[in-house]
């Protein structure tokens, strides 16, 4: 008998208890439903953890079960001992079925390795639970993970440093577990995890978008909160405060919990180009508090980009730099140009109601004008800084339903000696 067969059975009867059923032996050791049962029906009760080598992209097909201790299963199933192995680790299920961005995942690993090795790790009796019990079975199932992983490692050719565990919800518990027990350093662990306002299982399609689209990698940003990163202030590189995401992630020594933000399109490819805009607003009147709506339309090399809207996270700041975040779906190559925009009241009924409540906290003001002399702009993928000036230095004023233009005038940002304009209250 193998030393698996005890653990396996082990994990099966926690099953049996999950649900909180009562013990269910009979006087002997064996299940009372088995005692009862003649012994030419009784049937082998499956594993609880197996380990499925997907050897095709086709969802149907069955694939060929790995057998710890068992050599020959290896060698049938046509198991690469030189190549990269990644185990495909579910998470909790209600249907007790697999789901459908496992298949997914399987082809696009199939896509980007060619040569590798697709393990599924199957633990739907275990995770099909209570999802409180499920998480008291992650534990035994990253120890199975790794006794599979001290089996291989005893054969020749096979390197810990060629393996990596890909975990989606409780499966990225699973995976921990699992990097802990093994006898060595596995060589990559990713953490699938749901995100409270991300669509279900938008991770898991995020990571596939990594491996399928790889010339187009998504940048995520380490910010403190949503409403900064909304206002552009993250999009800074320094001190691997950024990062590609999913398969082409790198390791990165960073404090723990650290959040990451970034801004997709609705389908794959995912990737956009996050651009923080810096735009200095004054006005030579004492307007009080207004709340323009602003759109920028950036034009580049490559292409240029749709009327973009200057998302107010708080609101503007007359005398002071204002930042945005704004981002496009193409990549607009080197940006040459840039249209700002106040919408005019007319364009929409909330715009209406936003000028006649500016006009009534200043009825003896009702001419509104902003002055903008240049906007910085810097890129989120490549870190370049750009300044853009006013296209007619006598002309940076603009008002509702009114434009400005503004060119690139210089690299960088260098302007800690120029001097703000001055203010003249009426």
């Amino acid at each position: 008998m193998s030393n698996s067969v005890p653990l396996l059975c082990f994990w099966s009867l926690c099953c049996c208890f999950a649900a909180g059923s009562p013990t269910p032996f009979g006087p002997e050791g064996q299940l009372e439903d088995e005692l009862h049962k003649p012994k030419a029906i009784q049937t082998e009760v499956k594993p609880s953890v197996r380990f499925n080598l997907r050897t095709s992209k086709d969802p149907e097909h069955e694939g060929c079960y790995l057998s710890l201790s068992h050599s020959q299963p290896l060698e049938d199933c046509g198991f690469n001992m030189t190549a990269k192995t990644f185990f495909i680790i579910h998470g909790w299920t209600m249907s007790g079925i697999f789901e459908n961005w496992l298949h997914k995942l399987v082809s696009a690993l199939h896509t980007r390795e060619k040569d590798a090795n697709v393990v599924v790790v199957d633990w739907l009796p275990l995770a099909h639970q209570l999802y409180t019990d499920a998480v008291n079975n992650t534990r035994v199932v990253g120890h199975s993970i790794a006794r599979m992983l001290d089996w291989l490692q005893e054969k020749d050719d096979f390197s810990l440093g060629n393996v990596h565990l890909i975990g989606y919800s409780l499966g990225a518990h699973v995976a921990g577990y699992a990097g802990n027990f093994v006898k060595g350093t596995v060589g990559r662990i990713t953490a699938i995890t749901e995100v409270v306002k991300c669509e279900h299982e938008r991770a898991v399609h995020l990571f596939v978008d990594s491996l399928v689209n790889q010339d187009k990698p998504s940048f995520a940003f380490q910010c403190t909160d949503s409403n900064r990163f909304k206002k552009g202030i993250c999009l800074s590189c320094r001190k691997n405060r950024c990062n590609s995401i999913g398969y082409n992630a790198k390791k990165m020594r960073n404090k723990r919990n650290s959040k990451m933000y970034l801004k997709t399109r609705a389908g794959m490819p995912f990737r956009v180009y996050h651009y923080q805009m810096k735009i200095h607003v004054f006005s030579y009147k004492n307007m009080g508090e207004i709340e323009p709506t602003f759109y920028v339309t950036l034009y580049g090399t490559n292409a240029d980009s749709q009327t973009l809207p200057l998302e107010i996270v708080e609101r503007i700041e007359q005398n002071a730099t204002n930042t945005f975040l704004v981002y496009t779906e193409e990549d607009l190559g080197d940006l040459l140009k840039i249209q700002l925009t106040w919408e005019g009241a007319s364009q929409s009924w909330y715009n209406l109601w936003k000028e006649l409540r500016s006009y009534l906290s200043q009825p003896h003001n009702p001419g509104r004008e902003l002055n903008i002399r240049r906007i910085r702009v810097k890129s989120g993928e490549t870190q370049r800084k750009l300044t853009f000036c006013a296209e007619d230095p006598e002309n940076t004023s603009i008002s509702p339903g009114r434009e400005l233009w503004f060119r690139k005038c210089r690299d960088g940002w260098r302007m800690k000696n120029e001097t703000s304009p001055t203010v003249e209250l009426p």
